[in-house]
C-alpha cells in the first residue's frame, strides 16, 4: 500500500499504550484517510510446563470485560527489555515459579488493524516453585494447572478466550508436541 502521512499526532499517553492518529493521503488516488493507532510496547507470554506434563495459567479478572479469563502468564515489555526477561519476570511475579530453561516459540500481532502490540511466545521447563509478587489489580488471580488435552477441550468449549493463550498453546503444539 502507497501513501503519505500528512500529520500523526499523540492524543494520548497512557500507562499500558498511547493512541496516535494519523491523517493520511493515498499516493495513487490522493484520497485521504485517518488511522487511529493504538502504540503499545509489546510483551512477552510463557508456556509453563511442570514436571507432570501440565501447563500453568491464571485465571485473573480483566477490567476492560469485567469478567474473570483463564490465560496464560503474561506482561508487558519494558522499555528496552529482553522480551524472554519479561516473560521470566511475569511468570515469577503472577505465579512464583522461576524457570531452569526458557526458549523462544515465535510471536503474535494482537490486533494488527488498530494495534502495535507484538507479544513475544516462550516455553518454559525445570519450574521451580518460589513466592509470586503481583502488581496491585492482581491480588485475586488463580494458578491453576491443566495437561494440553483439558486445554484443548477448554479452547473447543469457549472457556478459554483469550487470544494469546491459544496462540500459546497452537504454537507450543506444533514445535514440541508433533506426531
Amino acid at each position: 500500500m502507497s501513501y503519505e502521512v500528512d500529520k500523526s499526532v499523540i492524543l494520548y499517553q497512557g500507562k499500558v499504550f498511547d493512541l496516535k492518529v494519523d491523517e493520511i493521503t493515498y499516493t495513487k488516488t490522493g484520497n485521504k484517510g485517518i488511522r487511529q493507532v493504538a502504540v503499545h510496547p509489546g510483551g512477552a507470554v510463557i508456556v509453563s510446563v511442570t514436571e507432570e506434563g501440565k501447563i500453568v495459567l491464571v485465571k485473573q479478572f480483566r477490567y476492560p470485560l469485567q469478567q474473570l479469563l483463564l490465560e496464560l502468564p503474561a506482561g508487558k515489555l519494558e522499555p528496552n527489555e529482553d522480551p524472554a526477561v519479561c516473560a521470566e519476570r511475569e511468570l515469577k511475579e503472577e505465579t512464583g515459579y522461576s524457570v531452569a530453561k526458557i526458549e523462544r516459540l515465535g510471536e503474535i500481532f494482537t490486533s494488527p488493524g488498530f494495534c502495535t502490540e507484538k507479544l513475544y511466545m516462550f516455553v518454559a521447563t525445570g519450574l521451580i516453585k518460589g513466592d509470586y509478587k503481583r502488581e496491585e489489580g492482581e491480588e485475586g488471580m488463580e494458578i491453576h494447572e491443566y495437561t494440553i488435552e483439558e486445554i484443548d477441550k477448554m479452547i473447543a468449549a469457549g472457556v478459554i478466550v483469550d487470544a494469546k493463550t491459544i496462540g500459546g498453546i497452537y504454537q507450543f503444539k506444533t514445535k514440541f508436541l508433533k506426531g
